[in-house]
């Protein structure tokens, strides 16, 4: 009889002197302590980043947030105020650049700058898309806002070939005026000159072309 206790308890003895449920119960206890360390360390809030951001959610923000100008409304000139006078957008030789002289175009109107990483991104969805509508009126004016000079947007413009307008908003009076206070802003302008739509971040192709499609139509 006491040898086959001993031989039970051989049975139930795995490492040294613990037997297999002690060993459970260690390891049970192990795995409870490293999920609450974990809990305890991993930052509040902490998410899993996407592989790249969704358009519109780079937003490079410029200035205090307000409330832009909204889809229905007309569209003012292309004018502002600096130091208490007018000041108008130019191109990049300082020609004037009026909302005026493109009446019954449908207008898309790109507020960026060069050194705007989301601006880059999307600079070969304005050029194609532009060179996709320039035949059926579309109008694409892009207003270059707190750059250096004339000269540093021009370089950019003829490194990328981009042939459709762009202004040059030296005091952002023109991207104040249209009360945009981060880079991209877009808003679309239907041929009667009113604001169809209006979208902060970068447009990827099928949603320039979903925007686009009613007022090219129209």
């Amino acid at each position: 009889m006491a040898s086959d206790r001993r031989a039970g308890l051989g049975r139930r003895r795995l490492i040294g002197p613990f037997t297999g449920g002690q060993l459970l119960a260690a390891l049970g206890v192990v795995a409870a302590t490293l999920v609450i360390l974990t809990l305890i360390t991993a930052p509040i809030g902490a998410s899993t980043p996407s592989i790249a951001p969704a358009p519109g959610a780079t937003f490079v923000v410029t200035g205090t947030e307000t409330e832009g100008l909204q889809p229905g409304q007309r569209a003012p000139e292309l004018v502002g105020q600096s130091g208490g006078q007018e000041v108008g957008l130019v191109d990049l030789d300082g020609n004037p650049i009026r909302l005026s002289d493109f009446k019954g175009r449908p207008v898309w109107l790109n507020f960026w700058a060069t050194w705007c990483p989301p601006c880059q991104q999307e600079t070969p969805v304005l050029r194609e898309v532009y060179e996709n509508h320039r035949d059926e009126g579309l109008a694409l004016i892009a207003i270059s806002v707190q750059e250096t000079s004339p000269e540093d947007v021009s370089v950019y413009v003829e490194t990328y070939d981009l042939d459709y307008t762009v202004g040059f908003d030296a005091t952002s009076a023109v991207f104040t005026a249209y009360r945009a206070y981060g880079l991209p802003t877009q808003l679309f302008i239907d041929r009667d000159g009113i604001i169809r739509s209006v979208y902060k971040g970068p447009l990827t192709m099928s949603q320039a072309e979903q925007i686009l499609e009613p007022l090219l139509r129209e």
